[in-house]
């Protein structure tokens, strides 16, 4: 006779159950080790009788070899004390792991969510923290998100990511502690305004526009971007270098603004003359954008290898050579 464990998500709403869970609860007497388990009503209102408490991991196990039970599931230290239980025996129940409810993707961001919150409540440190206070590191942990992509690095990418969402959910739960009149919002307002402009600004996936290509996408995002621009002007579409952030490193600043330009065919005659540092700069900067290359990156690369070098160098020093 088998033990039957159902799981739950506990980022899923309560209630909602797999067909096979349901059918479950129909093969045994049912127990939980928790009283307050989310699902507890929903299994009363469906007539599902559901004994509650903790019993000795031994006994569960020996009672599943007379007769089919099923365990609730919730309390992951229980179920291993189970397992180990199981293997103890010479003729241990079959456990069967009847999934009850999936998370969906995405589901983890209501865990970050959670946890920001608490720590917000209960550590000082967190507890102290200001938009302000926390740019310094909004910017680190973009740069370090950024030398995992330049290294090829893909593990710590994942981690570097992680670290950079947690700036979003840090800002996202300081906004939400001010009311709405004073520009108060939470998470779900700053996930719903991205989705928002990424279904307007991609017709040709969500509204049934044709395009021919990359290009013809870019084109429709530019005029979109516009008419954006348009609408929060009262009609006037300002300029196409509105938005582009000049605290930003002077190289990455200037390949923007050349971008940007370049989109609206700004003359050439209005790029500075070469006649000072700063100019021809800008000059190099264009190059690299006439070649398809992003500066940035171009002399970030040489800057590692410059590193490298340096590095061998002072070891042949070291060892006398």
């Amino acid at each position: 006779m088998p033990l039957i464990v159902v799981t739950t998500s506990p980022r899923v709403a309560p209630g909602l159950l797999s067909h096979r869970a349901w059918r479950a609860f129909q093969e045994g007497p049912v127990r939980t080790g928790s009283a307050d388990h989310p699902h507890l009503p929903f299994l009363a209102e469906a007539g599902v009788a559901v004994e509650v408490g903790t019993p000795d991991p031994a006994a569960l196990v020996r009672e599943a070899r007379d007769g089919t039970v099923v365990w609730l599931g919730g309390d992951e230290a229980f179920m291993r004390a189970v397992g180990h239980a199981a293997l103890a025996l010479d003729d241990p129940p079959v456990i069967e792991v009847v999934p009850g409810s999936y998370d969906l993707p995405g589901g983890r961001l209501i865990d970050l969510v959670e946890v920001m919150d608490r720590l917000r409540t209960n550590c000082p440190w967190d507890a102290k923290q200001t938009h302000e206070s926390l740019a310094p590191y909004l910017l680190e942990e973009a740069y370090e998100v950024l030398e995992t992509i330049e290294e090829g690095d893909h593990a710590a990418l994942r981690e570097e990511l992680g670290d950079l969402m947690l700036q979003v959910a840090f800002h996202a739960r300081l906004a939400n502690e001010r009311p709405a009149e004073e520009g108060g919002f939470d998470i779900d307002d700053v996930a719903d305004g991205i989705v928002a402009k990424l279904v307007r600004r991609h017709p040709h996936v969500f509204a049934g526009v044709e395009v021919s290509g990359a290009e013809q996408v870019g084109d429709n995002w530019e005029a979109i971007k516009a008419a954006e621009r348009a609408a929060k002007n009262d009609g006037d579409a300002g300029s196409v270098l509105d938005g582009v952030p000049m605290g930003q490193p002077a190289l990455s600043l200037a390949a923007q603004l050349l971008r940007r330009a370049g989109r609206i065919g700004a003359p050439d005659e209005l790029l500075p003359d070469e006649d000072d540092l700063g100019a021809s700069l800008l000059a190099l900067v264009r190059r690299a954008h006439e070649a398809g290359l992003d500066p940035e990156a171009e002399l970030r690369a040489t800057a590692r290898r410059y590193r490298d070098r340096v590095r061998a160098w002072e070891a042949l020093r070291r060892d006398g050579r």
